[in-house]
């Protein structure tokens, strides 16, 4: 994109360099100039891109410099959380859908006359569908863009959160769940990735945790308005996220690596000129981006017998076996039927202990993501893979001695395993709820991130469909066994993340990616 001010004097040297130099029949869409601006105001404007984006719309040149600049570190803050805050909308909703059965299932049951296995499938429907969104959302990503994915994905939500506020049987309620199931599917992909793409190396780790930090308000959200909210309202509350999130994406560039890959260079480098503020200097990253993806072509694919090369299946592995070992926690379990669990063990309250249990995990994963650009992701996913370990054995010590004991010793218990699935959430929230997901969107080479995505993305929803449609059934079986298993992944999680995932901080994703070859 190219800019010209000609109403700065030459003697105040504030000269814009053009991005792109205009040429042929594109210098009508390309070069805008601002002739109403008077010489004193300097006032410049600029287009909305043809995909949408938000831009600065106007300056003021002004003496003094040291005023300019912290003005135009804000601006450029701004707009880089402004963009991750709108499609983290989609996070909110990923959370909200995780969140909705743990306070509504005994109302969900009575009114709609569903037994304990019906209402299972209820709740795992919601991944069944997700693993369609995941396999469909890499080429969707791929072919119309990651703002078009978002927009597509955020269309089954709402119509999903609708037939379930309106269900009388199971008909509607698990049509319901499996269409929010395949948007949140499509959104669990492509936030993190929109989010890598567009964050800079010194902010990725931070910004990439956003996305967790509103997924986990968005389950917090759920528990809090299920105390005192009906199941169906709820259900047309569920459908706010996607609803604000269709028109905020008009506001905020495409990816600029994505318009990279599909050779637009102009408005590739137009939205990340956006993204890094119009004074910054780009031209080192551009020329890195642009070497990435310069043995990519637009249509780039890749055959399975090349999945054989290091540079591909090694960082693939990493990915997918990262967000596998994440649901094999049984976090999702927990979080699912949290307040059965606190039943079981003898907490009162129960909802209100999983409302706890909610505002716990938004607050530890807000910390972590103060730390995951500072700490790095290997020493926190090791640290909290290593605590929920040890607070899973805990609880299963609590549910096991409750079973031995008097039944006067039963509160202490009760407490024993309260603080352990409070621990267990917060050490996931340290590290296991966000960084696998950062992870996987920064080591994915540019020309596999659409089928390395979709197959990560897919592991993930498949192990939490698995851990969700047995955790009920476990329980039953035996709380302390339950624990036990979860313990177990836990644990293999910290040799797995020890023995073979790389540290990323601080590096950019083009170094990232090379350090496979």
């Amino acid at each position: 994109m190219s800019f010209r001010e000609d109403s700065v004097s030459s003697e105040e040297g504030l000269l814009r360099k053009p991005l792109l130099p205009p040429k042929g029949k594109d210098i009508a869409r390309t070069y805008f100039r601002d002739d109403s601006a008077s010489s004193d105001e300097g006032l410049i404007r600029k287009p909305l891109l043809h995909a949408g984006s938000w831009y600065r719309m106007g300056s003021r040149q002004s003496s003094n410099s040291m005023m300019e600049s912290s003005a135009q570190i804000l601006r450029e803050s701004i707009s880089i959380y402004l963009c991750v805050l709108i499609v983290a909308l989609g996070s909110i909703q990923f959370g909200f859908t995780l969140g909705y059965t743990n306070p509504t299932q005994s109302d969900i049951m009575d009114d709609l006359l569903l037994s304990i296995s019906e209402f299972s499938i209820f709740g795992s429907l919601a991944n069944v569908g997700a693993m369609v969104g995941a396999i469909a959302s890499g080429q969707i990503s791929e072919y119309i863009g990651r703002k078009g994915t978002l927009m597509i994905a955020s269309i089954p939500n709402i119509s999903g959160w609708l037939a379930i506020s309106f269900a009388r049987d199971t008909s509607f309620l698990y049509m319901g769940r499996l269409m929010e199931g395949f948007g949140v599917g499509i959104i669990s992909y492509v936030v993190p990735v929109y989010i890598a793409e567009i964050s800079p190396q010194n902010m990725r780790g931070v910004l990439g945790s956003i996305n967790n930090l509103c997924l986990t308000f968005g389950t917090m959200l759920a528990y809090l308005l299920g105390l005192f909210t009906p199941w169906r309202v709820l259900a047309i509350l569920g459908m706010l996220p996607c609803t604000l999130l269709i028109p905020g994406l008009f506001f905020i560039p495409e990816s600029p690596r994505w318009l990279a890959k599909m050779g637009n260079f102009e408005d590739f480098e137009t939205s990340l000129q956006v993204l890094r503020g119009f004074d910054t200097d780009i031209s080192l990253e551009v020329n890195e981006i642009k070497r990435s993806v310069g043995s990519s072509s637009k249509k780039a694919t890749i055959r399975f017998s090349e999945l054989k090369r290091k540079r591909y299946y090694y960082p693939l592995l990493i990915g997918t076996g990262l967000l596998t070992l994440q649901q094999l926690s049984g976090i999702n379990g927990v979080l699912f039927y949290s307040s059965n669990i606190f039943k079981s063990a003898g907490v009162s309250s129960s909802k209100a202990a999983t409302f706890g249990i909610g505002a716990i995990q938004v607050i530890v994963t807000a910390i972590a993501a103060s730390l995951v650009d500072r700490a790095g992701r290997r020493v926190l996913l090791i640290m909290s893979s290593a605590l929920m370990t040890v607070s899973s054995f805990l609880v299963a010590i609590a549910f096991y001695l409750k079973d031995l004991t008097p039944e006067s010793w039963h509160p202490a218990f009760g407490i024993l395993s309260l603080v352990g699935l409070v621990v267990l959430v917060m050490a996931f929230g340290l590290g296991l709820g966000s960084i696998p997901w950062i992870i996987m969107s920064e080591i994915l080479p540019v020309n596999i991130k659409s089928l390395g995505g979709s197959v990560a993305t897919l592991a993930n929803w498949l192990t939490s469909w698995v851990v969700t449609m047995t955790a009920n059934l476990l329980l039953t079986w035996s709380e302390g066994g339950t624990f036990i298993i979860y313990a177990m992944m836990s644990a293999s999680t910290v040799v797995f993340v020890r023995l073979w995932v790389p540290e990323t901080k601080g590096r950019t994703l083009e170094e990232i990616q090379r350090s496979f070859r």
